[in-house]
């Protein structure tokens, strides 16, 4: 009996201790502070936002206080504007302590008490900001100086050396640690004793494939509180959208080397595959490479979709339901990436329609009555047919426009102008769409009266699924396909056309 009471009494005390270790308390005392409220601000990849505030601020006195543990990472004090960030702080499995400073000298009076870790940063902080004061001092009693240039010179020389050896005792004392995880987001990791190129400079491409392959170096994609930091976001958006060549295949081939270094599932995971499906499937830059095709980031987007959405890799980013809606829109978009052949589509021009308005099909509503006129009708319609694939070019631009769009009331015409261009030129011709048969006569009249020098065709039968088999949500859309109707470019606006294929033509010269 004695001893449950004992292992009882055990359990409470552990049970107590775990409890009061829980939540955070951290306090702030600013000297000649004017603020009455503050706010404690998470960053979060390229957001920040508010987690507390303390909203009776009297003689500096500031404190945040809460009975959960706050998420580990870099957190900024802001004053009440909300304009100005006064000093960041680390939190991580400590979190309660307490700040000491003088708003009117933050860099040298900042001190942590409780923080061994904060009280590093303001260390570190502290040095490098006199530094680079010191040194803003020398610059200005360099001017009017004879010798200013050697004298800069031999200054930056001394602050350089002095700098180096800080941040390298700096560095040894504080291995392991999430500071110098932090530090290391804003280093840049540049080579020394770079080669000579065969013109005896120092060989650029070697200086590139250097500072490419260790630009990441030390960071640990595991840990998500780097992306809790005010560097994380512009570091990562630099490398996929400066550093690394603008492909998308470059672009498939550093995404799955990065996502292989987290944890799926994680902050740092989720976010990155949030911001760079956004960011592939909004990239609409269309490029050529040296054979004359075309080259956009649609590839880069099927593939993210593809290997980690679709899969159920998404579960921290999308809902079920919206995984469900971006797998419809790949499995139409893996079809009409640059480079496919597009589906061969049955037409039927003007003479075609007024054939078919006498078999009925003007009034026929419904898909069984479609069906039945069709089947009834089938050898006096087979003829009629003007398949996309019996078009003979060099180029076929297959144009998707509908005779109500606005928008297509005014690029048809002008891509019937600007077309002309070419004639004689170049071999190509226009299989022009008309998407709404209920429109056949004004469409018929609007070919008539532009005078369109198309092979100009509208869906008579609705059998072909135009908007699903070929992305159509609005109009006009323009395709290029070449002899064999794979596709060139896609999705180009009437100006674009001509000088997509005077483009093309080029390359194809230089080939």
């Amino acid at each position: 009996m004695k001893r449950s009471t004992l292992a009882l009494l055990v359990f409470f005390i552990a049970s107590f201790a775990l409890q009061a270790q829980k939540g955070y308390d951290i306090k702030i005392n600013l000297k000649n502070c004017p603020d009455t409220t503050m706010y404690l601000v998470r960053y979060l990849f390229t957001y920040n936002f508010i987690v507390d505030s303390c909203k009776k601020v009297k003689n500096g006195k500031i404190q945040f206080k809460g009975n959960s543990d706050l998420e580990k990472g870099v957190y900024a004090l802001v004053g009440q504007n909300r304009s100005g960030m006064l000093f960041q702080i680390f939190v991580n499995e400590n979190q309660k302590y307490t700040v000491t400073g003088d708003i009117n000298d933050l860099v040298n009076t900042l001190k942590a008490e409780g923080s061994k870790e904060n009280e590093t940063a303001f260390s570190f902080m502290k040095f490098m900001t006199n530094k680079q004061r010191d040194f803003q001092k020398v610059m200005a009693e360099s001017k009017g100086r004879k010798d200013s240039v050697a004298f800069l010179l031999e200054k930056q020389k001394i602050f350089g050396e002095e700098t180096t050896k800080f941040e390298s005792d700096f560095y040894d004392k504080n291995k392991g640690s999430f500071v110098l995880d932090f530090l290391n987001l804003t280093k840049e990791k540049y080579p020394t004793n770079i080669p000579k190129a065969s013109n005896g400079r120092p060989d650029s491409v070697y200086q590139y494939y250097y500072y490419k392959n260790h630009y990441f170096d030390g960071m640990n994609f595991k840990d998500d509180r780097l992306i809790a930091t005010p560097f994380f976001a512009d570091r990562v958006k630099k490398y996929f959208e400066s550093v690394i060549v603008q492909n998308p295949d470059t672009l498939i081939q550093e995404a799955d080397k990065f996502f292989a270094q987290c944890n799926e599932g994680s902050n740092t995971y989720n976010t990155m595959l949030g911001y760079l499906t956004h960011s592939f499937e909004n990239n609409k830059t269309m490029t050529f490479d040296n054979r004359g095709n075309t080259i956009t980031f649609e590839k880069a987007f099927v593939h993210i979709c593809d290997k980690y959405i679709i899969p159920g890799k998404a579960k921290g980013v999308y809902s079920e339901e919206t995984v469900e809606k971006i797998k419809q829109k790949i499995d139409v978009m893996r079809n009409l990436l640059p480079g496919a052949k597009v589906p061969d589509i049955s037409m039927f021009d003007t003479i075609g329609g007024k054939a078919l308005m006498k078999m009925g099909f003007d009034t026929a509503r419904t898909s069984l009555g479609i069906s039945a006129l069709y089947e009834k009708n089938i050898n006096q319609i087979t003829p009629l047919y003007r398949n996309l694939y019996q078009v003979n070019a060099k180029y076929t631009i297959l144009v998707f426009w509908a005779e109500d769009c606005g928008h297509c009331q005014t690029e048809i015409p002008k891509l019937n102008e600007n077309l002309k261009e070419l004639k004689g030129k170049v071999d190509f011709k226009v299989f022009a769409v008309q998407t709404k048969g209920d429109l056949y006569e004004k469409w018929r009249k609007f070919v008539v009266d532009k005078k369109l020098d198309f092979i100009n065709v509208y869906e008579g039968i609705p059998f072909n699924n135009l908007r699903d088999r070929f992305d159509i949500f609005a109009t006009p859309v323009i395709y290029i396909l070449d002899k064999d109707k794979k596709i060139k470019a896609k999705k180009l606006a009437a100006e674009q056309v001509v000088e997509i294929i005077n483009i093309m033509e080029k390359m194809e010269k230089k080939g």
